[in-house]
């Protein structure tokens, strides 16, 4: 399969993004400390320096940050060379405005001028960041690194499975024959380029067909909880998400396991926030542990790559069951 190099289109960064947020106030802090040091002609006044730097830069960022958080929604509707120049005017504005009403009593604001030219520039820069940024992680590389965390993924998925149907072809013919119906559903989702996000009912249906086929294997020692009713179907997330973690959960929890043993999904909407929580029996580190990790951690670099720094995964071994948290942003898509 090959992949598509057009470009990425030019946008503005997601200014409600966590990450957005946190890497505008880095870099124009950082960008006030050279300022300092380049004026700087005395080490002993340095700390004063930046304390008076910080007076000046701090309120006026904040604000502007505010700003951009609540219109950016509107700015991406605009051409992308129309939104710089909003977001350069408005940045300009605020920071005049703010150098206005900080100065001091009875002396006249002359060098708002100033402070608006450095607002712009401050702004214009960020925007050349994150535009280079953008085109860093462009559609080739997303996609070609999606593309080879998906296919870490195939071969276990598709080995157990086909495992599955093998366990039961001469015994139950007719259920062998649903299995391989159900297994070609499956091929047609791992065979699609998933570089889109995937509403949490598709991937909920496409789970409950992944553990109908280990149902085959098991037996009656796999168990599973569904808890998903309070969250709505339509929530976007990363395709392929859920099954590799039931995939671990069975591997590491059931099949060890001489006695039935229950796996546990649930899923809650809490707030603008989507919480996904797996469980299953936890039996101590093992040879395969490694294994579980590099799930996980395959897991983690997708939701960095959708998400950036709004989504985590957390997990936690206590009292005999390994937990699997998930948090990332609802973002509401079409339910299938």
């Amino acid at each position: 399969m090959s992949i598509r190099q057009n470009s990425q289109p030019t946008r503005l960064p997601d200014f409600g993004n966590l990450g957005v947020m946190l890497r505008s106030l880095l870099a124009v802090n950082l960008l006030a400390l050279c300022a300092a040091l380049a004026r700087n002609a005395d080490l002993a006044r340095l700390p004063q320096e930046l304390a008076e730097f910080a007076a000046v830069v701090e309120p006026p960022l904040i604000a502007c940050v505010v700003l951009l958080y609540v219109t950016g929604s509107r700015l991406a509707r605009l051409p992308y060379g129309s939104a710089v120049a909003v977001v350069a005017a408005a940045c300009a504005l605020v920071s005049a405005l703010f150098h206005i009403l900080l100065s001091p009593p009875g002396l006249p604001p002359t060098g708002w001028p100033r402070a608006a030219l450095w607002g712009a520039a401050a702004a214009l820069a960020l925007l050349f960041y994150f535009d280079l940024r953008n085109r860093a992680f462009s559609p080739a590389l997303a996609e070609a690194r999606l593309m080879a965390l998906t296919a870490r993924i195939r071969p276990h998925f598709l080995f157990n499975s086909l495992n599955a149907v093998l366990g039961v072809i001469r015994s139950d013919p007719q259920r062998a024959e649903k299995a391989l119906e159900e297994l070609s559903d499956l091929f047609r989702v791992l065979m699609k380029e998933n570089r889109e996000l995937a509403t949490l009912g598709d991937e909920f249906a496409l789970c409950r067909q992944y553990l109908e086929l280990e149902h085959l294997r098991l037996g009656e020692r796999l168990c599973v909880a569904w808890d998903v009713d309070a969250c709505p179907a339509d929530a976007l997330v990363p395709p392929l998400m859920l099954q590799p973690l039931l995939e671990n959960a069975v591997y590491h929890g059931v099949e060890p396991s001489p006695q039935p043993a229950t796996v546990t999904i649930r899923a809650v909407r809490e707030g603008e926030e989507i919480r996904i929580e797996l469980s299953n029996p936890y039996h101590g580190e093992n040879a395969h542990h490694a294994g579980n990790r590099m799930a996980l951690d395959n897991i983690r670099e997708r939701l960095m790559l959708f998400y950036d720094l709004e989504a985590r995964l957390e997990t936690e071994a206590k009292e005999g069951l390994f937990r699997v948290a998930i948090r990332l942003p609802y973002r509401k898509g079409v339910a299938a």
